[in-house]
């Protein structure tokens, strides 16, 4: 009599297991990515050279020809912009890796790449002129809040990138979004100065929200306004519920 096997019921682990080892997933990925970048320096060296040239650019070629209504010197008026530019995958399927932690833990480095290269950003424009307004802990709450929306769009880009075939088409799809996003925004020139027709996109669109929030608490003054920072976080919020089932989603629909 030939005995049959009988196949092994492994019962579900406790919600609480699964989420530490989700975090423990996520944390190391985000280590192995940030580890990538001191075996590859030039690539934080690059992505920190190009907010520098903006800055510089928009700064002594844009800057004297760029009115600012209320007085405020256009150095002032750029830097949260720039800010927010500046903050616009491996296969582990065979790991038995939560499918959330790749993506996740890539978005974390890149997270804290971008708080390093905030850093630095503030020590340029202080160099050419910026000077917080309302204090330290205002300036770092707006910080927070242009990280927490690179983060959030990240997630975006992560979809886009699994959707690609290459890294040259993920670049070349990612482009029509930033582009509009980015410089018909608020983030380099005031809103008073485009076309009345775009200016309804431009007020209401996220890169233009979050430029607002903070530069409301960066720069303060004649831009301070709470309903700014508030209108940023919702539109964060916002983002994050949409793109990160979408990024999760393109993931695991990898082969």
């Amino acid at each position: 009599m030939t005995a049959i096997a009988l196949p092994t019921v492994t019962a579900p682990a406790p919600s609480g297991h699964r989420l530490r080892w989700t975090l423990a997933d996520i944390t190391t990925v985000t280590w192995r990515n940030l580890l990538a970048y001191t075996r590859i320096p030039e690539a934080l060296f690059f992505s920190t050279l190009q907010p520098i040239m903006f800055v510089l650019l928009f700064r002594y070629v844009f800057g004297g020809a760029i009115p600012i209504p209320g007085g405020v010197p256009y150095v002032d008026y750029m830097m949260p912009g720039i800010f927010v530019q500046t903050g616009l995958i491996e296969r582990f399927r065979a790991l038995p890796m939560a499918r959330s932690a790749v993506l996740a833990g890539r978005t974390s480095a890149d997270l804290v790449r971008n708080v390093f290269v905030v850093i630095i950003m503030t020590g340029v424009a202080y160099a050419v002129g910026f000077r917080i307004g309302d204090g330290g802990p205002a300036y770092i709450l707006g910080a927070l809040i242009l990280l927490a929306f690179a983060y959030s769009m990240s997630w975006g880009f992560a979809a886009i990138g699994l959707a690609a075939p290459n890294s040259e088409t993920a670049q070349v799809m990612a482009f029509p979004i930033l582009m509009p996003l980015t410089f018909a925004s608020t983030a380099f020139v005031p809103i008073q100065s485009m076309p009345g027709w775009l200016q309804g996109f431009v007020r209401h669109q996220p890169v233009s929200v979050v430029v607002d929030g903070a530069r409301s608490l960066m720069v303060g003054g004649f831009y301070h306004s709470s309903s700014s920072v508030w209108y940023a976080l919702l539109w964060i919020a916002g983002l994050l519920l949409a793109l990160v089932p979408i990024g999760i989603w393109r993931y695991r629909k990898i082969k």
